[in-house]
């Protein structure tokens, strides 16, 4: 195949994987925006309005729970018969659970039936993107040219602001209900939307070409029978790193979103479509900002342009947070502007940075592990920790809490860096890497 075909391939790639996780993040991130606003009411009536905020965030959390789960089962499948069978595998279990939601009945309905049904949904839509993440990026990184993989994995990076701004703009058309139908049936329609997109991520999907370095290691015979068990054997210290360097690229959209909105929406009392609007030109600001970050990280080095970006992270994070609290939609504005134009730059390169801690054959595996356990003990718990803070101590521990998570994301993240940039004897993580089974780090 030409130079010319295989780009075009990689192009390809690029495009199926960010469309594959824009659908993907959508279904995720209509999840938590219906719980910040609307699932206490519906699915907790007999709690109080806080208590309801409280088990709607646990609900929202049991995703996360099954990440992992999801990280090693589709992980094992991608390690063994492929990336984008699994793929399409982990879109379809999204696609349906997703609309299944929407169609569940309320607590008024039939009874504690109905939070059990919702919990269930969750859990699978958890089980998918456990699997999703990992070869989307890979799917998009391996069909890359070496030079071009930090850029090319930005691609399943772009699905997360993507599939954000969509399920903010649905949620957007809807708030505009009355608060009566609103709750009646207007937040089931972003739901129910997910299976128009799922037809759509399909079709798309199955276009893309299996992924040229899985092909050789299957060529090779170094397919492993047991990778979640030989990532752990080979790779442990890559694995705890890999959790932490991903700590604040989760848990950073989960304050911004389901927090927030919950936070704002009760305590401040700012109205939904004013919260809803300014987040939506926050994502926005997202979408645009990654891509740049990515091409100024590929001339750059990832690990050197990741530390700076957390920093800034750190600086601006107080700042957001006086900004929103005080309730003024144009500051409220202001402030996730300034923190979508740092938070996201760290973000936008951290699925290529993790391709590199792990070698072709466990792959899928390894990153999944990393990312989907961090998604699991850091990001899924945020929006409850948060509540819990902000119910008890006031908003300051809020953001104590979150420029933590972001000091311990900058430490993992320049410890992971040295440790990759010594396996390939180089001062820093450029994006030129073109690890091979026997070439990543133990």
């Amino acid at each position: 195949m030409s130079s010319s075909s295989d780009l075009r391939a990689a192009r390809r790639a690029g495009l199926g994987s960010f469309i594959g996780t824009a659908i993907e993040w959508y279904d995720f991130f209509i999840f938590g925006t219906a719980a910040a606003l609307v699932f206490g009411e519906v699915f907790f009536p007999t709690a109080s309005p806080v208590a309801g905020l409280l088990a709607s965030f646990a609900t929202f959390w049991t995703g996360f729970l099954a990440r992992p789960l999801g990280g090693v089962v589709f992980g094992h499948l991608g390690d063994r018969i492929g990336r984008k069978k699994t793929l399409v595998t982990t879109l379809v279990l999204m696609g349906v659970s997703s609309t299944a939601i929407g169609l569940v009945p309320s607590y008024a309905s039939i009874g504690m039936a109905a939070p059990a049904l919702l919990i269930l949904l969750r859990l699978v839509q958890g089980l998918a993107l456990g699997g999703e993440w990992g070869g989307a990026v890979l799917i998009a990184a391996e069909h890359a040219p070496p030079s071009r993989r930090i850029l090319f994995g930005a691609f399943a990076q772009q699905g997360s602001p993507a599939g954000g701004l969509m399920a903010t703009l649905v949620f957007l058309g809807v708030s505009r209900l009355s608060a009566e139908d609103f709750a009646a049936w207007g937040w089931r329609v972003p739901f129910l939307v997910s299976a128009v997109l799922l037809v759509v991520g399909l079709v798309i999907r199955l276009t893309v070409a299996e992924s040229p370095e899985f092909l050789a290691t299957k060529q090779r015979g170094e397919i492993v029978k047991a990778p979640a068990a030989e990532v752990l054997r080979t790779a442990p210290g890559a694995v705890l790193l890999g959790i932490g360097a991903s700590a604040i690229g989760i848990g950073a959209a989960y304050f911004l979103n389901a927090f927030t909105i919950a936070w704002t929406t009760t305590e401040l009392g700012v109205p939904r479509a004013t919260i809803l609007s300014a987040l939506l030109v926050g994502t926005i600001i997202q979408f645009v900002a990654q891509p740049v970050a990515a091409l100024i990280a590929h001339r750059v080095g990832a690990t050197r342009f990741m530390i700076v970006a957390l920093v800034a992270s750190a600086l601006l994070t107080p700042v957001f947070y006086l900004l929103v609290s005080t309730g003024d939609g144009s500051k409220i504005v202001l402030g996730i502007v300034l923190i979508n134009i740092v938070a996201p730059a760290y973000f936008a390169v951290l699925a290529g940075f993790l391709t590199q801690a792990f070698p072709a054959r466990v792959r899928y595996t390894g990153i999944s592990l990393a990312y989907q356990l961090s998604a699991t003990v850091i990001g899924g718990s945020v929006p409850l920790i948060a509540q819990s803070l902000l119910s008890s101590g006031g908003i300051g521990l809020v953001v104590a809490y979150h420029v933590g998570l972001i000091v311990l994301t900058l430490v993992c993240v320049a410890a992971l860096g040295r440790r990759i940039a010594k396996s390939q004897g180089v001062a820093d993580l450029p994006d030129n890497s073109d690890l091979r089974a026997s070439d990543a780090p133990a």
